[in-house]
């Protein structure tokens, strides 16, 4: 046999084997359904079922609401439902901070992370506690208004309200799908069908995906049912499905849990062809942008094939951007001891998720940042739990090129530690959406950070005078092009003064649930005027927006593409017609329970600017 074959064929598996779990992969929703189902038939009754409502909410990525109430937040998912079987917006429901692509198609949109493997397509998650631990017969998901949202089900092995804390966290899929439409946003009762699992649970997770959806969903109550006892199953063989074994059979040889996932990294005995083939005639660019297609997990069984392909996906620049989100579940200590060697060049590095529950140490952190961060230009760290002041200080001692740091919802780094993001002083874009930063610490970032571009300051709520935050961004930030200050609570017409005179840059800019602005003291009127460059203004809840500001936006502001005005009850039809208009890019307008603005005059809208996106949400 020619020496050329061996690799060929070697490479040839592999593919296969990649093309064969991919396309499981898009229908594994189908397949685990069949599979659970099948399991159910097979279980004897030997167990009553408990049926369960959450207990407690113990963590989460976002949520609309206040940080200081219950109204829209994610605690109103504990407890029996509240609204449920109504349809409509009601403050009672757990409701996240997104919806849509809105998102995306704005001037603070970030760049994606290229190798995201496309099973995963997660944008939130909550996790719920449950009184007792059962082994899962059922989850029914109560959705009372544009259900669709969640695409996947979890269960972990851990118990909330044990005092002995697991040796190993495991957590198992109960189901996932890709995002659906659904037509319409009546309520709901959603419970797919579940695979049975090896480990009792009192702690599921919900992950969703808004992407497809015309308005933000809203959930009421999450209901679990299980059993005390492991399910015994039938030694009946004639409901085995063929495509069961074998997909079991590549879960065994890939492995889903920490160990064989940190396997993959380590260095394993690799078999030296006399020849590698064609891959000797092939540049090593070439080779790389090749291999550059393939996910982390991917890249790391590709490596145990040969010294060639082992060489080639241990490279460094295979991991200059690096997303390690999709696999929170499984990256421990372990895994960032084994990446070191090959992320020194790293410049984009994505832990959003990753290290709760004692998975990630301040110490393992710290030792991979000490090797690994010398390059880091953007480092993405939301929900990361295990954060405190040490993990700053090591941030900004570590990676003095940094530019883009995202603390989003980190609510456990205390106060003080935020005193040391000031020591970077090259940041273009900071995330402290849902932390403890404080006044002076804050005061201090923006003294020192002069380049930045975009800041999320939203549901900060230990800030005390954002009117001085504003001016000092007046003073400082010249750049600023985006600026989220969602729910500050005492941000006035002289803060809203300063900021439009020193950032005339920005194109994006979020009020919403701003209390203490009023329209009277001529604060919207001054914005319009200021920044004729904003394309996204979100004034949500503010029920003193009138036609005067809606015709300052009209005359100042063209280049306009997302204005919320929701809840305002002074804004006329005629006024949101010349602003439709004027504002020729113009795609979301939000006048949800603005009381001069009925169905009638949004369907006219809707036919004579067939273009923009008018969202009229209701309460039934």
């Amino acid at each position: 046999m020619s020496p050329v074959f061996p690799m060929l064929t070697v490479l040839s598996m592999f593919y296969y084997m990649c093309l064969r779990r991919r396309a499981r992969t898009a229908t594994r929703g189908e397949m685990n359904s069949r599979r659970a189902i099948e399991s159910n038939t097979r279980a004897l009754p030997i167990n009553v079922e408990i049926v369960q409502y959450a207990k407690e909410v113990l963590d989460f990525s976002s949520h609309y609401g206040s940080e200081n109430s219950m109204s829209y937040t994610m605690w109103n998912l504990a407890g029996i439902p509240n609204v449920y079987p109504s349809s409509g917006d009601f403050t009672q429901t757990a409701v996240f901070r997104t919806y849509g692509t809105w998102w995306d198609h704005c001037p603070s949109a970030r760049l994606p992370f290229k190798r995201t493997p496309p099973t995963f397509c997660s944008q939130d998650y909550v996790e719920l506690a449950f009184e007792e631990q059962v082994y899962p017969t059922a989850v029914h998901i109560l959705e009372t208004y544009h259900p669709g949202a969640v695409v996947r089900i979890l269960a972990c092995s851990a118990n909330p309200y044990s005092q002995n804390p697991p040796a190993e966290v495991r957590w198992e899929i109960l189901w996932s799908e890709a995002p659906t439409k659904v037509n319409g946003p009546q309520a709901r009762q959603f419970t797919p069908c579940i695979k049975q699992i090896n480990f009792p649970t009192n702690l599921i997770r919900l992950e969703v995906n808004s992407s497809l959806l015309d308005y933000y969903t809203e959930l009421d109550a999450v209901v679990l049912h299980g059993v005390k006892e492991r399910p015994v199953l039938s030694l009946k063989t004639s409901m085995i499905d063929m495509n069961d074994i074998d997909e079991d059979e590549d879960e065994e040889k890939y492995g889903c849990g920490m160990d064989t996932f940190n396997k993959q990294f380590s260095i394993v005995t690799l078999r030296e062809w006399s020849t590698n083939g064609y891959f000797d005639k092939l540049p090593y660019e070439l080779i790389q942008l090749i291999l550059s297609h393939l996910t982390v997990p991917d890249l790391c069984r590709l490596a145990q094939t040969c010294k060639l392909l082992y060489q080639h996906c241990c490279d460094p620049l295979q991991y200059i951007h690096l997303s390690l989100q999709p696999y929170w579940a499984r990256i421990n200590d372990t895994s960032l001891e084994y990446l070191q060697s090959r992320c020194t060049l790293i410049q984009w590095l994505n832990l959003s998720w990753t290290g709760n529950r004692g998975a990630i140490s301040v110490s393992g952190f710290s030792r991979f940042l000490k090797v690994c961060g010398s390059e880091l230009v953007r480092l993405e760290l939301s929900c990361g739990h295990f954060l405190n002041e040490t993990c700053l200080e090591v941030i900004t001692e570590m990676c003095p090129n940094l530019q883009e740091l995202n603390l989003s919802s980190c609510d456990k780094i205390p106060p003080q530690a935020f005193n040391h993001i000031a020591k970077v002083g090259t940041l273009k874009r900071l995330i402290l959406y849902r932390t403890k930063v404080e006044q002076t610490a804050l005061l201090s970032i923006l003294n020192f950070c002069s380049e930045l571009q975009h800041l999320s300051l939203g549901s900060c709520v230990m800030i005390e005078d954002y009117d001085l935050i504003a001016s000092m961004m007046g003073a400082k930030c010249k750049k600023l092009r985006s600026l989220d200050l969602w729910r500050c609570k005492n941000i006035t017409e002289s803060g809203i003064a300063e900021l439009a005179s020193g950032c005339q840059l920005l194109e994006e800019l979020d009020l919403g649930w701003c209390p203490t602005l009023q329209s009277s003291t001529g604060c919207f009127t001054n914005l319009a005027r200021k920044l004729p460059n904003l394309q996204k203004l979100f004034l949500t809840a503010n029920r003193s927006v009138c036609d005067t500001d809606i015709e300052e936006l009209a005359a100042n502001c063209t280049h306009l593409r997302q204005l919320d005005i929701l809840g305002t009850r002074m804004v006329s039809p005629a006024s949101l017609r010349k602003l439709l208009e004027s504002c020729k890019d113009l795609s979301l307008l939000d006048v949800s329970f603005c009381s001069q603005i009925d169905n009638r005059v949004v369907l006219e809208l809707n036919a004579n600017f067939p273009n923009v996106f008018i969202k009229k949400s209701f309460t039934q």
